[in-house]
Parts: structure tokens; C-alpha cells; sequence
């Protein structure tokens, strides 16, 4: 057994070799830098120093209720949980195709028991024997031109795909409990002054019909409040629908119904500027920092190796089966002296006429990684653009918040002074009431615009890496 013990460990030094094409990151199909006319590109880093990435979901959200619902949801989201089973499975399937790369040993115990007819019988007798059979064996495909090995890249590639996977998963799903979170207290918001608004409506209208019930007022100022009442009660009904779906999608996103009521504001200024500031990271950071990017990466590599698993099917392939063991005619004799048993069995199989099947597999090899290079060239492009939107907006969206809360003090000032000339009998009626319906637009529209501004941190945030910790 010495001489197939030496070939099998030659066979393994001698399978280190692979067809498999030199992997080489492709270059970044972007930019070297955000666009200069980015407000924001050349943003200073956090007040701390520390990067995007390094900064936690816990520290970068202030709001202890969202703490508490993103944390939820990284334990409930069925998601989220069908990303970490994918990783299971991949980690099974790297396991299956690793142990191809080690000889396998298996034992075996056997025993027969077979009547011979009198023909095949040298003596001319039919006759009843037994044999009974014991021992080890092993199989080992010696990997000459890496096919093993190439598949088992490929195997763990993907695996480490699947893990990156679940880690932009994870990313995501912070960023969208956060988002959706917000969303709701803003309908929230939108809610109260859209109430607050129908009540002071209905009591201007119940005091405009009292006052024409006495004559000091007409039916077409009647109808006027009547209309901005209805209005404001419609506008609250639909932000009450709004904001209920609102709550149900978060708590779809949290995988369990929520623990207490909603409760909590909407981002002010401060937390929004404080979200903003989130350092803007070099675009080849990206690389390193973006698990959907390495998740594409690990694809290709993937792809990669499968070429030089299909470009060694058109090699030969040898396996070595070897047996040791004993053989008896009878149970209690097979560990009796002489009745060791040994065999050696190379095999060697040469492809000679496939129909074009292995040539067939390789363009596919090749196929599927021009497939992946573009994959990963769009991932790369998707995520600088996603960084580039989010630092336009950062500026953009303060000054146009900035700009709304000016259009709201000046709806309201307007309003305080188009009242004191109805007073004096200067303004009319119709003016009073446009001046409350635009200063209810003006409100509404302010707490958008701060919405955007906070999911746009929300989004840079995200797209910078952070979130994973």
C-alpha cells in the first residue's frame, strides 16, 4: 500500500495548478470623484472622525422608540431572516464541494451467499457457497487541472456573495424602518393640523351662519367657509388613511406588531442637520465599504473560477480507488491469517467525442462572467449615483425647507394682517379665507419638505455603507 499512498499524496501536491483565467478587479466604470457641482461633495468629516461605516445605527438615530423598532425588525423581518437561511445554505453547498478536494474513506462489511450451477463448477457440481468481505476503501479524483478545485472557488465565492448579501439586507432594512418610521410621524403631524385647521374652520362657519341667520352676513360667504371646512375635513380624512398605511407598512418592514403605540415627533432641524452630517466617503471607499458591491465582486469571482472548471473538462480525468480489507467463506474466519485482501484501481477517462458539450459549457463559463462583469459594473454605477443624489440633495433640500418655513411665517403674518383690515372693514371676507387656505398648504408643504431632508440623510447614510453595525 506504500506505492499508492506516495501517488495519491504526489497527485495532491501536483493539483495546486488551475485553468482558471488570473482574476483582475475590473476598473470602475465611474468617475474618480463626485461631481464638482455636488453640493456637499467636498463635505467635512463628522464632528467625531469616525467613517460612515464605523458609525452604528444606535448612534446615528437619536429617537429611542426607532432604536427600538429597527432592532425589531433585525430580529423579526422575514426578510431579513430568508438572507440569513440563503447564507446556511450556501455555507452547506461550499462544504459539499470542499470535501471533493480530500480523498473520502468509507468502511464496509458484506456478505454473499450464491448458489453456482453445475456448469460454471470445475468439479461438475452445483453447489451452495458464502463469502463474507470486510474492510476500507477510498476514492480520490487527482486534480491535475484544477476542476475540483475551480468548482470549490466557485462554491465558497458564492457563499461569500450570499454572506454580503445579507449584510446589504441588513443595510437596507435599517434604512427603511428609519424611513418609514418617519414617513408616519409625519403624517402624523400632518394629521394635527389638518384637525386643528377643520376646527377652527367649523367654528368660523358655524359663527358665519349665525351671523346670517341675523342678517349681518350673506349665503355666498356662508358657502365659502362651508367649502374650506369640508376641505380641511377631507384633507384630514386622507391623512388619516395615509398615515394607518403608513403604520402598516412598518410594521410589516418590524416582522411583529409594535410593542406600545405610536408615539414620538418628527426629526426636527437639529436631528436632521445632525444626520446630515454624515462624512462624504472617497468613491473608491465604496468599494470596501458597500456589501452589495462586494456581493457582486464575489460573483464574478465566482464566475471566474467556473471557467477554469470548464475549460479542465476537455483534459483527462484519473481517480485512484483503493481498497484493504479481508475475505472469508465464512464470518468468524475474516480476520484469520491469510485472508487479507488489497486492490488498486487507477482509472483514467479521456474525452473523445461529446457533441460539442464541453466546448458548449465553456462559452457559457464565459457567458456568465461577461454577465457578471456588467453586473458588477452597474452595481458600482448604481451606488455612486445613489451617493451623488444624496449629497445634491443634502444642500438643496436645507435651503428648500428653509425657503418653505419663510413661504409659512409670511402666509401667516399675511393672514394676522388681512384679519385686522376685516375688522376694520377693509378686507373682505373672500381674502380672509384665501389667506387661511393658502397658510394650510404653506403648513402642509413645510412638513414635506422636512420629510425629504430626513430621508435624504436616511439615504446617504445607506448609501455610504452605514447601518451594518
Amino acid at each position: 500500500m506504500k506505492t499508492p499512498l506516495l501517488t495519491v499524496l504526489a497527485a495532491a501536491l501536483l493539483s495546486a495548478c488551475s485553468l482558471a483565467p488570473s482574476y483582475q478587479r475590473p476598473a470602475a466604470p465611474t468617475a474618480a470623484a463626485f461631481p464638482d457641482n455636488a453640493p456637499g461633495a467636498t463635505a467635512p468629516p463628522a464632528a467625531d472622525g469616525k467613517a460612515t461605516i464605523d458609525t452604528g445605527w444606535r448612534d446615528f438615530f437619536a429617537d429611542e422608540r426607532l432604536r427600538q423598532l429597527i432592532a425589531s425588525a433585525l430580529d423579526n423581518n422575514r426578510d431579513l431572516r430568508t438572507a440569513a437561511l440563503r447564507i446556511e445554505e450556501a455555507r452547506a453547498a461550499y462544504n459539499i464541494t470542499r470535501a471533493d478536494r480530500l480523498p473520502n474513506l468509507n468502511g464496509a462489511l458484506t456478505g454473499t451467499r450464491a448458489r453456482t450451477p453445475a456448469w460454471q463448477d470445475p468439479a461438475g457440481g452445483a453447489g451452495v457457497g458464502e463469502r463474507y468481505d470486510v474492510g476500507i476503501s477510498s476514492a480520490f479524483e487527482l486534480d491535475f487541472f484544477g476542476r475540483v478545485r475551480s468548482l470549490s472557488d466557485a462554491a465558497l465565492a458564492s457563499y461569500l456573495a450570499t454572506d454580503e448579501a445579507r449584510r446589504a439586507a441588513q443595510i437596507s432594512l435599517v434604512a427603511e424602518v428609519a424611513k418609514a418610521y418617519f414617513t408616519e410621524r409625519a403624517y402624523a403631524e400632518q394629521l394635527a393640523l389638518a384637525q386643528s385647521t377643520y376646527d377652527a374652520r367649523r367654528r368660523t362657519y358655524e359663527l358665519t351662519r349665525q351671523r346670517m341667520d341675523v342678517g349681518a352676513s350673506s349665503l355666498l360667504d356662508l358657502r365659502l367657509n362651508e367649502t374650506l371646512m369640508e376641505t380641511a375635513r377631507a384633507q384630514a380624512l386622507a391623512t388619516a388613511r395615509q398615515r394607518a398605511q403608513a403604520e402598516n407598512a412598518l410594521t410589516l418592514l418590524v416582522g411583529a406588531p409594535p410593542a406600545q403605540a405610536a408615539t414620538g415627533a418628527m426629526a426636527d432641524d437639529r436631528q436632521i442637520d445632525a444626520m446630515s452630517a454624515v462624512p462624504a466617503g472617497l468613491p473608491s471607499d465604496l468599494l470596501t465599504r458597500r456589501p452589495d458591491i462586494r456581493a457582486a465582486e464575489q460573483r464574478l469571482r465566482a464566475a471566474n473560477a467556473n471557467i477554469g472548471a470548464a475549460r479542465a473538462a476537455f483534459f483527462p480525468r484519473i481517480s485512484l480507488t483503493a481498497a484493504l480489507g479481508s475475505s472469508s467463506p465464512e464470518f468468524s474466519g475474516l480476520f484469520d491469517s491469510g485472508t487479507r485482501t488489497w486492490s488498486f484501481v487507477p482509472q483514467l477517462t479521456v474525452p473523445i467525442f461529446d457533441a460539442g458539450r464541453n466546448r458548449a459549457n465553456l462559452g457559457l463559463a464565459e457567458v456568465r462572467k461577461d454577465i457578471a462583469v456588467a453586473d458588477y459594473e452597474k452595481t458600482i454605477q448604481v451606488a455612486f449615483r445613489e451617493v451623488a443624489d444624496a449629497l445634491a440633495a443634502r444642500t438643496y433640500l436645507a435651503d428648500q425647507v428653509a425657503a418653505q418655513r419663510a413661504i409659512q411665517e409670511a402666509q401667516a403674518e399675511r393672514l394676522r394682517l388681512l384679519q385686522l383690515r376685516f375688522e376694520n372693514g377693509v378686507a373682505s371676507t373672500l381674502d380672509v379665507l384665501d389667506a387661511q387656505r393658502e397658510l394650510f398648504d404653506a403648513q402642509q408643504q413645510l412638513v414635506q419638505a422636512r420629510l425629504l431632508r430626513t430621508t435624504s440623510a436616511i439615504d446617504l447614510y445607506r448609501a455610504l455603507g452605514g447601518g451594518l453595525q
